[in-house]
């Protein structure tokens, strides 16, 4: 990966302590697994930033290169990668995503 495509993405995790590289906005998402997951972080109250991989064709590559994970959505708490939608909803149901945030957020 490009250096400067890893210092944007860098760049953006720092800026939000929760942050989804999504299809959309967390306003108006733009697939079903991406509509999932904000979701998921609107149902927990939480704070949380969302960046358009369809508006820019490095980051939206990029991503996934920078987490070794091949689609999209992409949930960083803390910078740290969570997975995407199938794993955000299994942490939502056992309860495990409330208790993770919780212990990040604080």
């Amino acid at each position: 990966m490009d250096t400067a495509v890893q210092a944007r993405i860098e760049a953006l995790l720092a800026s939000s302590p929760i942050v989804v590289f999504m299809k959309g906005n967390k306003l108006m998402p733009q697939c079903g697994f991406s509509n999932n997951v904000v979701q998921i972080l609107n149902a927990l109250a939480v704070p949380f930033e969302t960046f358009d991989v369809l508006s820019d064709m490095e980051i939206r590559q990029g991503i996934k290169e920078f987490s070794e994970w091949p689609t999209i959505p992409q949930v960083y708490v803390n910078g740290e990668f969570i997975g995407g939608s199938d794993i955000l909803i299994e942490m939502y149901n056992s309860g495990e995503l409330r208790e993770k945030l919780a212990v990040e957020l604080a």
